[in-house]
């Protein structure tokens, strides 16, 4: 019981400070490239946005780590969970999954107080910019992805951290810029809350399926399909 409470707690803590710091991605990103003189050479923005997510992806991991394991998306507690690994369980998660996404609203309105006012235009979540159906499958698809390239990377990949956190950097903005046109995309449903609820759209049957339903089908299909592709061997018994 307390440790789930503990958890929940972590998670809305990272939560508000992811929130808070990587709607400000697309602003380090023009600084940056305006630093250094590259702001019309092409691909330069992506490749500063990557090295962004990199930085932060690693630095948050290690603050989750200090703050008992906490986590800023419910879709990789979930994933983590069907896949039969971590300690979560349907309690824990009961827990967090509310904690996150308040720790996201109150992130996504505490950078819109903050922030200047001639870089609000910057700010803002994920949106739906097709039909409902289409964003739906589409964020259902990508998050489906990106929750087996993580579960691949983590469990099955490579040892070293620094490396990891490069290949899920490169991996998001892959599927980040794919589904630009359709979702966003998201790829988290508290982030898409908190955002939302900076909008006022927080509570439309289109957040919870598109940003909800549709991300934790993908994500706990993915850990299925990662069960299945790398069940644990049965060793053959000899015969007598």
């Amino acid at each position: 019981m307390m440790g789930a409470i503990k958890a929940a707690i972590g998670d809305a803590v990272l939560t508000f400070m992811w929130v808070f710091v990587s709607s400000m991605f697309g602003l380090f990103t023009s600084l940056i490239a305006a630093a250094l003189g590259v702001e019309k050479v092409v691909g330069a923005g992506v490749c500063i946005t990557t090295c962004l997510i990199f930085v932060f992806v690693f630095l948050f991991t290690l603050i989750g780590e200090l703050l008992g394991g906490a986590s800023f998306n419910p879709t990789g507690n979930a994933a983590f969970y069907a896949a039969g690994v971590g300690a979560d369980s349907l309690f824990s998660m009961a827990l967090r999954f509310p904690a996150q996404a308040a720790g996201a609203a109150g992130g996504a309105l505490a950078i819109m107080e903050v922030m200047p006012l001639h870089y609000k235009h910057m700010l803002g979540g994920p949106t739906l910019k097709v039909d409902l159906q289409t964003g739906a499958i589409a964020e259902g698809v990508l998050t489906f992805l990106i929750t087996f390239i993580v579960l691949v990377v983590i469990l099955k990949g490579p040892r070293n951290p620094v490396f990891q956190t490069w290949l899920l950097a490169v991996a998001t903005i892959i599927l980040v810029v794919a589904g630009s046109g359709y979702t966003g995309p998201s790829l988290n449903p508290a982030n898409a809350f908190g955002w939302a609820y900076v909008n006022k759209w927080h509570d439309t049957w289109e957040q919870f399926y598109v940003y909800w339903i549709c991300p934790f089908i993908g994500a706990i299909s993915a850990a299925w399909l990662f069960r299945f592709v790398f069940r644990p061997q049965i060793p053959k018994q000899k015969k007598a």
